[in-house]
């Protein structure tokens, strides 16, 4: 029996043609998915810079005769001397001492550590068995051995991962600078195309959805950048008054670790720790009411302010964007994992609002 229809011979020509343009475009599309996957992650935390200082670029430009190109070179010039320079000196001064401290650890506990000191035991509840303990192990050679062999095998590790994480983010930053100057340069062609196929998506919605995308990766990393410096200029100043060696170094790394949640206490907390085993009580104590007083509260207020002036974002979502940047991109996951969830939390509660803005408008209709 027959079929009852059979397409014609064009139809199937044509139901091919498509399939093929079909298939063409997806192939395309891989391949070019292919070729920038190392550079994605780059090339969307150069977006956030160049979003981030557009206002700056654009000031500059007008005050260079608005030579694009002279501007950006300018802008991404400044990126590598005030983020990639530092960032390579501390990688290469954290990998050269790697081997220093993690001798100086072994030494440390080869010859023993000192008794316990006397305010330990004023501590409630836990003072007396703190001071016990800690008596026992620092009279027993062969216990100091023993727990520096358990801890200075993860901690070397650990400080290498903490190194390659540097160097990584090193390299990184340099593709950021090289690709920010191209973003930077044809930033407003950039934006008409990102208009024109949001327009395709979103229809006449598009352009409050993408200046509320903007404003809120705007302010969450103003934010987390501004909170950040603030607390690596603080804590140098708390170096240099306690007379902390590599002041400049220990503020620039705790600058970098204020980007991760509980990470300047690791700063401070090291230094503190130094100026009593140097003989200094009066200054660790200091070192330490400087750190948990002045730069560690900071990030309880400054961070909820700069964020809350363009964003809704909870701090909650900031950290684990923060560690899940970590993970997924590396060093430049540290800014952009926020930045992403913010983009992503900012077009939910637009697309949140206009459903309930149409349901509104319905129902009163």
């Amino acid at each position: 029996m027959e079929p009852i229809f059979r397409p014609a011979p064009q139809e199937r020509l044509a139901s091919i043609d498509f399939y093929a343009r079909v298939a063409a475009v997806v192939l395309l599309v891989a391949g070019c998915f292919l070729v920038l996957r190392p550079f994605i992650t780059a090339m969307l935390f150069a977006g956030v810079v160049c979003a981030t200082t557009w206002p700056v670029y654009k000031e500059l430009r007008h005050r260079v005769g608005n030579r694009s190109s002279t501007a950006a070179f300018l802008m991404v010039l400044a990126l590598v001397l005030l983020i990639v320079v530092p960032l390579a000196l501390l990688a290469t001064s954290f990998a050269g001492n790697v081997a220093a401290l993690a001798e100086g650890v072994h030494q440390w506990f080869a010859t023993g550590i000192p008794g316990p000191p006397g305010w330990i035991t004023g501590i409630p509840f836990v003072g007396e068995q703190i001071s016990e303990q800690w008596l026992a192990i620092s009279s027993s050679p062969d216990e100091m051995r023993a727990i520096g062999r358990r801890m200075l095998e993860p901690a070397r590790k650990a400080l290498l991962a903490l190194g390659a994480v540097l160097g990584q983010g090193v390299i990184e930053m340099l593709i950021v600078v090289f690709v920010g100057f191209f973003f930077y340069r044809d930033g407003e062609a950039i934006m008409h195309s990102v208009r024109s196929g949001a327009e395709r998506v979103a229809g006449h919605l598009s352009g409050d959805l993408l200046r509320q995308v903007q404003g809120t990766v705007i302010s969450v990393v103003y934010g987390i950048l501004g909170t950040a410096l603030a607390q690596g200029a603080v804590a140098t100043i708390g170096f240099l008054i306690a007379g902390v060696p590599a002041a400049l170094t220990l503020g620039f790394a705790t600058f970098l670790l204020s980007l991760v949640p509980v990470g300047p206490p690791l700063v401070w907390g090291g230094a503190a720790i130094w100026l009593y085993y140097q003989g200094s009580l009066g200054w660790a104590i200091f070192m330490v009411l400087w750190g948990a007083l002045v730069v560690s509260s900071i990030d309880n207020f400054l961070k909820p302010l700069l964020i809350s002036r363009g964003s809704k974002m909870s701090l909650l979502l900031v950290a684990l964007g923060v560690f899940g940047g970590l993970l997924a991109f590396g060093f430049i996951g540290i800014f952009l994992g926020p930045a992403l969830l913010a983009t992503g939390v900012s077009v939910a509660q637009y697309w949140v609002r206009r459903t309930a803005e149409s349901g509104t408008d319905t129902a009163s209709g």
